[in-house]
């Protein structure tokens, strides 16, 4: 059986962990080994908390959504009820902006929801 070298393949392969591993502390960003077991737990993190990212957003949006429906006197659940029964079609998001941005078009949002 022939030997295989794996010259240009092995080094390009290894380079391009070593990219990916620009900026880690220590061994981790220079030697191979470290680096590429870094590199593996840094992209399953990545993927995993991109989808992580939307239940914080939301949940953060539903925080703030809460706190200033129970200054105008509704606590959360029924003013979101209360907008579904109003055909209101507004998302977390731009609630939690208006929320914060705009606390008197909020409170007629609300309003608008206690009826």
């Amino acid at each position: 059986m022939a030997r295989v070298k794996r010259g240009n393949v092995a080094r390009k392969r290894r380079n391009k962990i070593l990219r990916l591993a620009r900026g880690f502390r220590g061994s981790h960003g220079s030697l191979f080994r470290t680096a590429n077991q870094r590199v593996m737990k840094a992209l399953c993190n990545a993927y995993r908390d991109r989808r992580r990212r939307k239940r914080d957003f939301r949940r953060l949006w539903i925080a703030r959504i809460n706190a200033a429906s129970r200054l105008n006197g509704i606590s959360y659940s029924r003013f979101m009820g209360g907008l579904k029964k109003a055909n209101i079609q507004l998302n977390r998001k731009m609630l939690a902006q208006l929320a914060i941005i705009d606390p008197k078009s909020f409170s007629n949002v609300v309003a608008s929801a206690k009826d």
